[in-house]
């Protein structure tokens, strides 16, 4: 004779939560993830900026967004948001090179973000003599390029020089603007980079506050734990006409040939 079977001898479903409460809560779960995974990518691997100014063309246009590598220097407070007092010095520091493109926060203030081409190394000394520039007493190389017209700040054009600089060591080339041999800063004294700190100059070299200028009214020389990271690649690229209001303008005013374009 076989045995009935127990009432409660088959399987039960497994109660699962429902309703708006819930649906709510795992929204809210997933969004916190998503921004954790964000803010560990944005401290420890790549950040994006957007270029706001001028200082460093033709090499970066306004408009410009680019992503900068947040380990190619190791990492200091500085790399994270608010840049937290919360240690000193750099983890797992790598030494930049002479040439690079790098984000750092302006030494007066230890927030504001600047980005500027590294041209002096620690114990370098420094000097622009008729708008060119001398490392260790010797001259950079620098040959004249074709010149192109620029909008002044009165919507005027105007004939601006370019010129082809070889860095020495690295022999990095890149081109720079120049508005003449008589500015500002086109005749200065000697610099002597202290150790741990850089100089740093803009590619537009009439039209940039930089460490030619001191720490008080410009920047001064950059201490290492300043550093942010390298500029790696021009990610995309508008004219000043585009607008996230405007969709049409992300297609009409897009410089898609500097989409993707490794800087250097």
């Amino acid at each position: 004779m076989t045995e009935p079977l127990a009432a409660d001898a088959s399987p039960k479903p497994a109660k699962t939560k429902s309703g708006p409460a819930h649906e709510v809560f795992e929204l809210g779960k997933t969004i916190v993830y998503a921004l954790l995974i964000a803010l560990v990518l944005r401290v420890l691997l790549f950040q994006p900026f957007t270029i706001p100014s001028a200082s460093m063309e033709p090499t970066l246009l306004e408009g410009d967004y680019i992503i900068v590598s947040k380990f190619a220097y190791g990492w200091s407070r500085h790399s994270i948001p608010f840049s937290p007092p919360i240690f000193k010095g750099r983890i797992f520091e790598q030494t930049p090179h002479r040439g690079d493109i790098v984000v750092f926060k302006l030494p007066r203030d230890g927030h504001t973000d600047y980005i500027k081409r590294l041209v002096g190394l620690p114990g370098d000394r420094m000097q622009v003599k008729q708008g060119t520039l001398y490392i260790n007493d010797k001259a950079v190389q620098r040959t004249p390029l074709t010149p192109v017209q620029l909008d002044s700040a009165f919507g005027v054009p105007h004939d601006v020089a370019r010129y082809q600089e070889v860095l020495p060591d690295t022999r990095k080339t890149y081109t720079t603007y120049s508005f003449g041999n008589d500015g500002e800063v086109d005749n200065t004294g000697v610099y002597t980079v202290p150790a741990g700190h850089y100089f740093m100059m803009g590619d537009n070299r009439d039209n940039s506050v930089d460490s030619r200028y001191p720490p008080e009214t410009g920047v001064g020389f950059v201490p290492a734990e300043n550093l942010v990271g390298k500029a790696e690649v021009i990610l995309f690229s508008w004219r000043e006409g585009a607008s996230m209001l405007k969709p049409w303008t992300w297609f009409t005013d897009a410089r898609a040939e500097r989409w993707g374009e490794r800087l250097q």
